[in-house]
């Protein structure tokens, strides 16, 4: 079958091209800044094509970077981003598994104050959840960085929806082979749930990577900061000469982790969103 493209198909194609080159054009200049020297950033014309200090910026951004290195901010990024992406699974799946599956008094009601947290994000209830951090002592560790923001109302809706579309035939299957609630949890609920798992994966990893009210409430040790409040502290202020090479390097490193996580599951990522997986 020969497939006619005519004016049309080209058209789309050209306009989704320019798109895409619309939208990278920013982060190729930020690459660009990252290979070249201070002066070089700040005489116009800036550069298009990266220059031969890439090596020596990006050294320099992972090993001394400006206040504390940046190998130390990105792993203390992905500790957190971690943390909370699994603590948020792992929740939301045992708060969706028992909303469901379980028959006890009350159950819609548990159910709605739990997707009522919708309403009180981390800025609304920043001072009270500070105030508790702050009194069991967890300030400046990755308890504190994580614990508060691993309940995810959203995320336990899904869940609920998810498993609200499995026949409870399965269920009575399971049971009537002798499998426990968390037998059939394990061997059954989890296994059908790994596109949504992995689509939640990919989504609550970026909202980790990207926290930066919080951080910077609960640390105040430079060596516990991230790298999104590195980034900004790097810019300067007053009369500070700000290292431009540098701060682009390092934004640069910081996108790297969330880019590879989308790249990485961008197929489960897109089943997940579309598809039951039953």
């Amino acid at each position: 079958m020969v497939e006619r493209r005519g004016l049309g198909y080209w058209l789309t194609h050209l306009g989704l091209i320019l798109g895409v080159a619309i939208i990278c054009f920013p982060i190729w200049l930020a690459f660009v800044a990252s290979t070249v020297t201070a002066p070089e950033i700040v005489r116009p014309p800036m550069p298009l094509l990266p220059g031969s200090h890439m090596i020596e910026n990006y050294r320099q951004a992972i090993f001394s970077g400006v206040n504390v290195p940046v190998w130390r901010m990105l792993f203390n990024s992905a500790v957190m981003a971690l943390g909370i992406t699994f603590g948020k699974i792992v929740i939301s799946l045992l708060s969706a598994f028992a909303v469901v599956y379980f028959r006890f008094p009350g159950r819609p009601v548990f159910f709605w104050l739990i997707f009522l947290t919708l309403m009180l994000p981390v800025e609304v209830r920043i001072v009270p959840t500070y105030e508790i951090v702050a009194g069991l002592g967890l300030l400046n560790s990755y308890t504190g960085l994580i614990l508060p923001l691993i309940a995810s109302a959203t995320a336990t809706f899904l869940f609920r929806q998810f498993f609200l579309t499995i026949p409870d035939e399965l269920a009575e299957a399971a049971r009537v082979d002798g499998a426990g609630p968390m037998r059939f949890f394990w061997d059954i609920l989890l296994p059908m749930s790994r596109t949504n798992i992995a689509a939640l994966f990919v989504i609550l990893f970026i909202y980790g990577w990207n926290q930066y009210l919080w951080p910077l409430l609960v640390t105040t040790n430079p060596q516990m900061n991230t790298v999104v409040m590195g980034i900004r502290q790097m810019l300067p202020s007053g009369d500070d000469i700000a290292n431009w090479p540098v701060i682009m390097a390092t934004a640069m490193l910081a996108m790297l982790p969330p880019v590879l996580v989308v790249i990485l599951m961008q197929n489960l990522f897109v089943r997940g969103l579309t598809e039951s997986d039953k």
